[in-house]
């Protein structure tokens, strides 16, 4: 599963990215806004926002490609590798309660 993580701490990528590994997930991390940021995003399995790292126009970007691709959204405000492990646990849940 592809996971986009917008926010968190650009110290934390690596951390970010083997919790996900652990998880069998791909992680893309956006902590400051690249150009065409909408485009950037693509298709992933899932998004999730780290609100308290993250500016609000990531933010609203974010949400609008969310609903407009009908990807599934998780929100956490603290950006600890514990709140991210917790984050892809639920989004475990919500998938297989959804495909099952």
């Amino acid at each position: 599963m592809s996971i986009v993580l917008v926010g968190g701490h650009e110290r934390m990528h690596d951390e970010y990215k083997g919790i996900c590994s652990r998880h069998g997930h791909h992680l893309k991390v956006y902590t400051n806004m690249p150009a065409r940021f909408d485009k950037v995003i693509g298709t992933p399995d899932g998004i999730v926002l780290f609100t308290s790292t993250v500016s609000h126009k990531m933010i609203r970007i974010a949400v609008k490609e969310a609903k407009r691709k009908n990807i599934p959204l998780m929100r956490c405000h603290n950006s600890s590798g514990a709140s991210l492990n917790a984050v892809l646990e639920q989004m475990q849940k919500n998938m297989v309660t959804v495909s099952a």
